[in-house]
């Protein structure tokens, strides 16, 4: 606990309050924002911004971590609370504000069970590329989902292309000031950006709108506003859990979970390397479930690590976890002192804030560099996207899940493998394949393969360590299986060694095992791979098998075949 806090001198206050300070502004817009995303009223957004940034100032591990309402996370949080509130007849007047606290809760419990198990790996499990493909066919559904606030027209169609043709057929009904104006201030911020203004852009919208509001008095003439925001402080409460779909609320709060911290895990450690703290997934699993517990238990919702609030923290000098407590209390401030002013605030400039957040999350840049690097993972990124949009943020991190496994074994199921040979004058073996001046050694062939032998490659292993002991030339004493780099072996694959040796055998050719793992050996000797091979044909290294089996040396050397092949 208060590890964001140890070591705290009154003189960094002096950096953590104008920090803090920052974070409010910048944050303000968007925790009226967001909330809109899962239809929630935006005092849900201000309470999550003032509670999580307290309890990960508590519990989390990082000193420079902001937590806060995170668009995508609002938009995993929309699909769980769409298919809650759909499986539920009409008659059970669930409220939409204690299904997002109920998600809440559930997410900061599967945080804590996570960090429990220690599997913060997972964090790792959702690949860069998938992540960036998946937050761009997010950030499609988000634009999508601000028709109906830039319009003032109601849109009752879900998907990508269906609104699109709902706002056409309805376009007799647009409220024209209100899409101007929205178009207004979505362009101001793209302004601010483009000539990268000292005043970040939603504030400058937020002040803006709200002045424009006071003078025309935007709601007497169409344009919708925001209306009344409670201006007291959020009540602790514990939504009526059980009165809700249990399974439906799991299954929610795993997609949210999935989706908040392997995002966030990427955020944490994006900003860990410029600012040198070093990331602990499995402790940043505690300030995690903290951050989101605590929303859960004031009426709010789910949250993240928040990028842009992170990156103001770096930017103006924040030393500690103070300046999320500045920033809290500045928001509770906001919430007593400034309810008339937020009041007023135009829903066409809160579709402006979203708009230009969801276009954030479509990163070019790391598409453009996935498809320089990798075409597979380009492809999975695609997939991705395509999920999110073709079959609903919900299914599409099942979608994303789904990829991610298909790319891991992909990536598996065909190791790298080869024949090993040797150079004139220089130490070490060499893949005969990518050498062509190496050349086999006399009466041996040494194969290494770099990767695990499982169910699901076991096959392909048997099926090329066949084809090569059946092509070896004739004079072969031995065939030396170069184990070094074989990290896990299974049953399967202790199959598929032993009928390998049946071949060797009617060959007449020993099988022989070189720098085998004490798991690998293990899983041998107990499927009997070791008694059919020969317990004497086990040895620590290819070279000391060479020598045992064929009186040749040859060249010494001993560097690792990861390094020469």
């Amino acid at each position: 606990m208060l590890r964001g806090l140890a070591g705290f001198e009154r003189s960094w206050l002096r950096r953590d309050i104008p920090a803090g300070l920052s974070i409010a502004a910048v944050g303000l817009p968007s925790a009226i924002a967001y909330p809109a995303i899962a239809g929630l009223p935006p005092e849900t957004g201000i309470y999550a911004s003032i509670v999580a940034p307290i309890a990960y100032a508590i519990f989390g591990p990082s000193r420079l971590l902001i937590v806060g309402p995170d668009a995508a996370t609002m938009t995993v949080l929309a699909a769980a609370m769409g298919v809650i509130i759909a499986a539920e007849p009409a008659s059970s007047n669930l409220e939409p504000v204690a299904i997002a606290s109920a998600l809440a809760l559930g997410v900061g419990v599967f945080c804590i069970a996570a960090k429990l198990l220690r599997v913060g790996v997972m964090a790792s499990f959702l690949s860069r590329p998938i992540l960036v493909g998946f937050f761009a066919g997010v950030s499609l559904s988000i634009l999508v989902g601000q028709i109906g606030r830039f319009t003032g027209v109601k849109i009752e169609s879900d998907g990508l292309i269906p609104p699109l043709v709902e706002i056409l057929g309805k376009s007799a009904s647009i409220h024209w000031p209100s899409l101007l104006f929205g178009l207004l201030m979505f362009a101001l911020l793209w302004f601010v950006r483009a000539f990268q203004f000292r005043i970040p852009g939603p504030v400058l919208v937020v002040v803006v709108s709200v002045v424009f509001s006071a003078i025309f008095d935007f709601s007497g003439h169409g344009i919708a506003v925001v209306g009344d925001i409670p201006s007291g402080l959020p009540s602790l409460s514990l939504p009526a859990i059980l009165a809700m779909p249990l399974d439906k609320i799991v299954l929610g709060s795993t997609a949210i979970f999935v989706v908040s911290f392997g995002a966030g895990i990427v955020t944490a450690r994006s900003f860990g390397s410029r600012s040198g703290e070093e990331v602990d997934a499995n402790q940043e699993l505690i300030g995690l479930g903290a951050a989101n517990i605590a929303p859960g238990l004031f009426g709010s919702f789910p949250v993240s690590m928040s990028d842009s609030r992170t990156a103001i923290n770096l930017a103006t000098g924040g030393v500690s976890q103070v300046a999320g407590l500045v920033s809290a209390a500045t928001l509770v401030a906001a919430l007593v002192f400034l309810q008339s002013a937020l009041r007023i605030l135009p829903i066409p400039a809160l579709a402006a804030i979203l708009a230009s957040a969801a276009i954030s999350l479509i990163d070019v840049h790391e598409l453009r560099k996935i498809w320089r690097i990798s075409r597979m993972e380009f492809v999975f990124s695609l997939i991705a996207m395509w999920g999110a949009i073709s079959f609903g943020v919900l299914n599409g991190v099942i979608v994303a899940v789904a990829a991610t496994l298909v790319y891991l074994l992909r990536k598996t199921m065909f190791p790298r493998d080869g024949l090993l040979g040797r150079i004139d004058g220089r130490h070490g073996f060499f893949d005969l394949a990518r050498f062509p001046e190496a050349r086999p050694v006399e009466e041996a062939a040494v194969f290494a393969i770099q990767g695990s032998v499982l169910f699901y490659n076991a096959d392909y292993v048997r099926l090329r360590l066949s084809a090569v002991a059946k092509e070896l030339v004739a004079g072969t004493k031995c065939f030396v299986l170069d184990a070094s780099a074989i990290t896990h072996i299974d049953s399967t694959g202790a199959a598929a060694l032993d009928a390998v040796a049946k071949i060797l055998e009617a060959r007449n050719i020993i099988f022989a095992v070189a720098d085998l793992s004490e798991e690998g050996r293990d899983i041998l000797e107990r499927a009997g791979v070791i008694k059919a091979i020969g317990p004497d044909n086990l040895f620590n290294g290819r070279e000391e098998a060479l020598r045992a089996l064929t009186g040749r040396f040859g060249q010494a050397g001993n560097a690792s075949a990861s390094n020469e092949r």
